[in-house]
């Protein structure tokens, strides 16, 4: 069965991103590369992947090879953005309710998972639809005061599993819902 999963890093205080969305503090941190729930093992078994229209430009700022996905790719934005600059790539613009957009990656992922890169808010209106199962976070021993929240929602998680690697703490969790004192009867 599919699952969507919400994999990404965040500080100890719970934010992706400084207020001018750096992430410098994320990658001087050491990392064992072929540790627990890395990259690596993880975009193996991801299918298609949506991201919102600030990470899109971020990576596009920052991807030296130009776009690093192979797998289709939506962004949810209301604005017009550029193309990536790699050619044949598969870069779908979207917006609207995610239930929609979901269906489509569903349906392209050939039976792989999902993948929301970010940013948090995005994460947020999949667990609003019913439709986030897992957050993969490696927490970094650094915090920020502000910035971009991780998930900006009220949610129960179920931690699956924990481990270290390298700086970071690693832990897989299952979306269970909004919290238990948020649930309308």
């Amino acid at each position: 069965m599919t699952k969507l999963t919400y994999y990404t890093a965040t500080t100890l205080d719970g934010f992706i991103a400084d207020p001018d969305d750096s992430l410098a503090w994320l990658l001087r941190q050491p990392l064992d590369e072929k540790g627990a729930l890395n990259y690596d093992d993880f975009i193996a078994g991801v299918g298609a992947i949506v991201m919102g229209s600030t990470t899109y430009e971020w990576v596009l700022r920052h991807d030296p090879e130009g776009w690093a996905y192979a797998m289709p790719t939506w962004v949810m934005t209301t604005r017009d953005l550029p193309e990536p600059p790699t050619q044949g790539t598969d870069v779908r613009f979207a917006s609207g309710d995610v239930a929609d957009v979901h269906a489509q990656m569903v349906a392209a992922a050939g039976g792989k998972d999902l993948w929301v890169v970010g940013g948090g808010e995005l994460a947020g209106q999949f667990a609003d639809a019913g439709l986030l199962d897992e957050v993969i976070v490696s927490i970094a021993p650094v915090t920020l005061g502000a910035g971009r929240q991780i998930l900006p929602r009220r949610l129960d998680l179920e931690l699956l599993e924990v481990f270290r690697n390298g700086a970071f703490v690693a832990a897989r969790y299952k979306c269970v819902g909004p919290l238990a004192e948020d649930r309308t009867a």
